[in-house]
């Protein structure tokens, strides 16, 4: 039964409804119209797709970039009937996301794009359900600060940290050491390039960092998986959801994608959350929070995966992780300078402008040419952002073959 109100339906606004954890949300969604309707969905490029989630799903708003697109997909909808009102831009985005009407929040923008739309849901005290790192990676404290003052219920949608969210304490917000947390463990699959040559790796194209072995994915996050970016981030994200220093934060290669990540305790206890990777699973979790909902996930069968292995992540292969860490020590302005200088070399790598190998060498650069600042006003972070683009695609057109 999935009970989760029993009154009328919670009103969801989808911030990147065409990505792949928009696609999933609106899934989960459909499954329980008794307790969600769909308030608002947001797309950029795929407005096709977006035109076809609105005729399914009859939102009250859509959101597309630019007044060009926002006047066709008016159109489009008025001839099919639907009432639904088309807002436009980084306005519109927040217009929703803010919206009085709205009671949860599924923020899935790729990106430092969707930074402004999630602070707007924070800070209107929404339930934000977090897809999208980047933004707390560049404004970690920020950010944190906006939820505590707006009373908003931040809860993580990457599956490793909606595990480790799943196996903490209830009271955990007190402090580690004081809840008996020793360690956070991250687990990552490793991508597809676990077992490649650093040569290999060199060579690798960007259809074959996309095809990632567990995880249906967009193309830039299945670059950053291949990278280990990703589990950069996801360390960065964790200090900051969990209000853990770097040092508490290990990242284990778990190749099978089983277990989604682990928390040691101070009394010999390790906690794991498994179950299949599919982020159906946390999407669930997470909008029913704290009951549980049927997320059409198929059930774990732990005799047909027979083995789990374990390894350390080989900082040599992948430097990516060991600059996100580098970051998270340093702090400040510097996780948002890596991100972006990551957002830059990720592009230019699918555009064919770069090779993988480019990746870690520009955004070291990049640290290495602009200074720390801190990151206390929004300004800060976003002039951050700006600066570290201009460094890595002048870097690009120095330095890439």
């Amino acid at each position: 039964m999935s009970a989760v109100n029993t009154l009328e339906p919670r009103p969801v606004t989808v911030l990147g409804a065409t990505g792949s954890i928009g696609q999933s949300t609106l899934d989960v969604l459909a499954r329980h119209p008794q307790d969600y309707q769909v308030f608002a969905l947001t797309g950029f490029s795929r407005l096709e797709l977006l035109q076809r989630q609105c005729l399914q799903h009859r939102p009250r708003y859509a959101v597309v970039p630019d007044e060009a697109a926002a006047s066709a997909l008016r159109e489009a909808l008025r001839a099919a009937g639907l009432a639904t009102e088309v807002l436009s831009g980084e306005q519109g985005l927040c217009a929703v996301a803010s919206h009085p009407d709205c009671a949860i929040v599924m923020a899935a923008i790729v990106g430092a794009a969707g930074l402004t739309s999630t602070l707007a849901a924070v800070e209107a005290g929404k339930r934000v359900l977090l897809a999208n790192k980047e933004a707390l990676v560049m404004s970690g404290a920020l950010f944190m600060q906006a939820v505590e003052r707006s009373g908003a219920e931040l809860l993580p949608i990457d599956s490793e940290h909606n595990a480790i969210f799943q196996c903490m304490p209830g009271d955990y917000a007190r402090g580690l050491q004081r809840v008996g947390v020793r360690r956070v463990l991250l687990t990552a699959s490793g991508g597809p390039f676990r077992d490649w040559s650093l040569e290999q790796i060199a060579r690798a194209t960007p259809e074959q960092a996309c095809r990632h072995p567990n995880w249906s994915m967009g193309r830039k996050i299945s670059v950053d998986s291949a990278s280990m970016m990703n589990k950069g981030l996801e360390l960065i994200e964790a200090c900051w959801l969990f209000d853990a220093p770097p040092a508490r934060v290990e990242v284990v290669v778990h190749p099978q994608s089983v277990i989604h990540s682990l928390v040691d305790y101070i009394d010999g206890s390790v906690l794991a959350q498994l179950g299949n990777p599919d982020m159906r699973t946390p999407i669930a979790h997470a909008l029913a929070w704290p009951r549980r909902i049927d997320s059409g996930v198929e059930p774990l069968d732990l005799f047909a995966i027979a083995r789990l292995e374990f390894e350390a992540p080989d900082l040599q292969r992948f430097p990516c992780l060991a600059l996100a860490r580098q970051a998270a020590e340093a702090g400040g302005t510097v996780p948002a300078l890596l991100n972006a200088a990551n957002e830059v070399a990720v592009e230019a790598f699918l555009d064919g402008r770069s090779g993988f190998a480019d990746i870690p060498r520009l955004i070291a650069a990049v640290l290495e040419q602009l200074p720390r600042d801190d990151a206390g006003s929004l300004e800060q972070v976003l002039e951050a952002d700006r600066q570290a683009r201009l460094a890595a695609q002048a870097w690009l057109q120095q330095y890439a073959h």
